[in-house]
């Protein structure tokens, strides 16, 4: 079931705009009645090395994270103002269908199941940065994407410090280069304001859990695949390096 722009949900969250990805446990769906606390535990034993929740909520957290910014990055290629802020597109598109495969080819080995939708306040980011027009829409979205992937930068880091499993580790590798990759075109684009983004990093809002977990998918519903974009020749792999500062 391919993935297009035009399918993302609009769900409008009460309040100022909230720029935050916040841990996204999934306990309902994988028969944990009390989630604990302790992220270190250890839910599954695996060929692949031992399973802990962080683990687990690592694997729905990429995932979920596709689910809007791939669409998002539809709507920068589509409506981006300048050529930079077209490759951000482009770059969001490639390395979320990228990071989708490897999620929906080890999830049913580690018993994982994964949404189908983003979480309400991911879907609001889409929707606000789809209010926009021009430049204005162009520095909505390239803020609103700078805020989430420097909060998810560390996350990657601890987890592919700690985790025993193999699997999860392939994907934070796979996440930390294209994690790495995004924050750089998006830099590119010359639009973050970094007093702004720095401060919503460090002092995200709290907001209560339903807003910050993707819905369970309905039972026997196909997975959403993240349509690969092959004909876009985007390496996101390799960043792009940021541009010299101008001199003189």
């Amino acid at each position: 079931m391919p993935f297009s722009g035009k399918t993302f949900g609009t769900v409008f969250v009460g309040g100022a705009l909230v720029l935050t990805l916040a841990a996204l446990a999934y306990p309902s769906l994988l028969g944990v009645q009390n989630a604990s606390t302790n992220q270190s535990r250890i839910i599954a034993s695996t060929q692949w090395g031992s399973l802990t929740e962080a683990d687990r909520d690592f694997v729905v957290k990429v995932r979920a994270a596709g689910l809007w910014e791939y669409p998002l990055g539809e709507l920068a290629l589509q409506r981006g103002t300048t050529a930079e802020m077209k490759e951000a597109g482009e770059h969001l598109i490639v390395g979320h269908a990228g990071l989708d495969q490897l999620c929906r080819r080890i999830a049913p080995e580690l018993n994982i199941t994964l949404p189908n939708q983003a979480s309400p306040q991911q879907q609001q980011f889409v929707a606000t940065a789809n209010s926009k027009t021009g430049r204005e829409f162009d520095s909505t979205a390239v803020n609103i994407m700078r805020v989430t992937h420097g909060q998810i930068f560390p996350v990657i880091a601890k987890i592919r410090a700690t985790t025993e499993n193999t699997l999860v580790r392939q994907l934070a590798d796979l996440a930390n280069d294209t994690v790495l990759d995004h924050i750089t075109v998006l830099e590119n684009t010359g639009m973050v304001n970094y007093q702004q983004v720095n401060f919503q990093q460090t002092t995200p809002p709290k907001l209560p859990k339903g807003q910050l977990t993707p819905p369970a998918p309905q039972p026997g519903s196909p997975v959403v695949v993240l349509t690969p974009r092959p004909d876009l020749n985007v390496n996101t792999s390799s960043p792009t390096p940021s541009p010299n500062p101008a001199v003189g």
